[in-house]
């Protein structure tokens, strides 16, 4: 459905962020992109959905394909329109307007004659937004503005989510309960959905396949299941590290580094 092949990213014509990654999101799938602070998995969400051009970014090499067609000369509109909808890390929901004109708003892709089962699809998820449905979006909880964006995300019908972070910020029980509804939509509504996230275990209890990055590269992916099993990712990504500190994953002798374009 998704494919990256050798992507560079490069800000202000001389940061080079991304250096020839590459990945794939089969359709139907939750794929986690797990990695620390400065990987560069916000900015990979950024290339794909044509965010780059605002912050002085630019797709330098490499392809970007979305349902067999290149994306990544296309900007952000056009690529919202092809069925890619990013939820920006932060929420970033309209303060001033209420719940349901936030939904709207979401749905501006979108015939008039779907509104209304689409909102009732939304509020079906999140019974919380319909309590509060004329409430100004700005008085919301942090978990609730974050249930907002989401909903609005489904609103524009999209048939790849990008989730950044959804877990920034929030308590633990909020961040259960979210996940939660990440995974019935996925189940449900058959959405695609790829995850940025550095709750590592909370991403792999609800993934299909999972990719690793640092610095700007892939550098292990798999089953959620093995990744969890392997010795390099419970030390370094699921803290249950036996030294006491945190050495950078591309100091292991022995992890094998899998290039997905090479094999």
């Amino acid at each position: 459905m998704l494919e990256l092949n050798n992507i560079e990213v490069i800000y202000s014509d001389v940061i080079l962020v991304l250096k020839g990654l590459s990945l794939a999101v089969k359709e139907g799938q939750i794929v986690a992109l797990l990695g620390s602070n400065g990987a560069g998995k916000s900015t990979t969400l950024k290339a794909i959905s044509g965010l780059l051009k605002p912050e002085n970014g630019a797709v330098t090499d490499g392809e970007i394909r979305f349902l067999g067609q290149p994306i990544h000369k296309k900007d952000a509109a056009s690529i919202v329109r092809t069925g890619i909808f990013q939820v920006m890390e932060g929420r970033r929901v309209f303060e001033h307007l209420t719940i349901d004109e936030n939904l709207r708003a979401g749905a501006y892709t979108q015939k008039h004659a779907v509104l209304h089962k689409d909102l009732e699809m939304v509020y079906d998820y999140f019974p919380r937004l319909r309590e509060r449905h004329a409430q100004k979006a700005g008085f919301l909880s942090g978990g609730e503005q974050q249930m907002l964006a989401i909903g609005r995300a489904l609103m524009a019908q999209p048939k790849l989510i990008m989730l950044d972070e959804p877990s920034l910020g929030l308590a633990p029980l909020l961040v259960e309960e979210i996940f939660r509804i990440i995974k019935r939509i996925n189940k449900e509504h058959g959405t695609t959905i790829l995850l940025v996230e550095q709750n590592a275990r909370l991403a792999l209890d609800a993934a299909d396949h999972a990719y690793i990055m640092e610095n700007g590269r892939i550098v292990l992916d798999g089953d959620p299941a093995d990744l969890k099993d392997n010795a390099d990712v419970r030390e370094f990504y699921l803290g249950l590290n036996e030294v006491g500190h945190r050495k950078s994953y591309r100091e292991v002798k022995h992890y094998k580094r899998r290039k997905r374009w090479l094999s």
